[in-house]
């Protein structure tokens, strides 16, 4: 676990620096040029950035050992903090999409496109670096949270690289006979991309709820968990399993008669669940022998 917050902080911290510099940048660079779609590229980085400083603290607090107060540990934070992100995003979009239609209603909207080619194309470098990096990080400590802010530089690149593309048309646009239909193209382009990608942050909103309500995990974690099961050789009454935050938690009904062997049950699967990319959490239960009659059933 040391290794995983030692690693998995510096993640953050410098996905939260360079967010920070692409929020100002792009919040200042938009109004120099009058360009909403360098405007919803620098408020997406901005919301990015606060995100990133939600990510922040939720790594920190998730690992914290169980208390009193919260006698099942903090995992419930990660997927919460996800939702969240999730929500944000949506709602960038969403805000963005009604504003560009609006601008499209109004007549359209000039800007410099020379100038907002010159920063998507910077913006393009710097995403893709970023991206690349956490996607480093993530294949090493198997961590929601740096995949989570992976996603959202992945989605920051594609979205400079439609900007690039649209700004490097209006250019030709305004050489060519239609010079007057360039007016439409900044916000054209806002409501192509933001329409498009509301449905990213829609999808991580829903993967976070499902663990927050505790529903089956995905079904390559849930085929895993079973091939491991069967691995062992068990004859469970029932077993329940969900993934929340970092863990994976199973609920599993064996019959009376293996009680005596329930410590060696637990060391054996705890030893094989540990190869998967979260951590295991067991929990055992002795059903009566007249109860484990019953047909076996996956509830996971």
């Amino acid at each position: 676990m040391n290794l995983l917050l030692a690693r998995e902080k510096p993640a953050l911290t410098l996905s939260v620096l360079v967010a920070g510099s692409f929020a100002g940048a792009g919040i200042a660079w938009g109004l120099w040029i009058n360009s909403l779609m360098i405007l919803f590229d620098g408020a997406y980085s901005m919301i990015s950035l606060l995100l990133s400083l939600l990510s922040l603290y939720a790594a920190k607090v998730v690992r914290q050992p169980a208390n009193k107060a919260y006698p099942f540990g903090r995992a419930a934070i990660q997927p919460l903090v996800i939702a969240v992100k999730g929500l944000a995003i949506t709602l960038v979009c969403l805000v963005s999409l009604v504003s560009a239609m609006y601008a499209l209603w109004q007549g359209g909207r000039p800007s410099n496109a020379g100038m907002g080619l010159l920063f998507a194309a910077i913006s393009v470098v710097g995403c893709l670096a970023i991206w690349s990096y956490l996607h480093w990080v993530s294949k090493q400590l198997q961590s929601d949270l740096v995949v989570a802010e992976k996603r959202q530089w992945f989605m920051d690149a594609v979205l400079s690289a439609a900007v690039m593309l649209g700004f490097a048309l209006t250019v030709l646009l305004n050489r060519s006979p239609w010079a007057d239909l360039a007016v439409y193209a900044d916000p054209l382009m806002v409501v192509l991309v933001s329409g498009y990608f509301v449905l990213v942050p829609l999808r991580m909103t829903r993967d976070a709820i499902r663990e927050l309500v505790l529903a089956a995990p995905p079904r390559d974690l849930r085929r895993a968990a079973e091939s491991i099961l069967n691995e062992v050789e068990l004859q469970p009454v029932d077993v329940r399993m969900t993934k929340i935050g970092p863990y994976l938690v199973l609920d599993i009904d064996l019959a009376a008669s293996q009680a005596a062997s329930f410590n060696l049950v637990r060391l054996a699967l705890y030893r094989r669940l540990s190869q998967l990319p979260v951590r295991p959490v067991v929990f055992l239960n002795a059903i009566s022998d007249t109860d484990s009659d019953t047909d076996y059933a996956w509830q996971s």
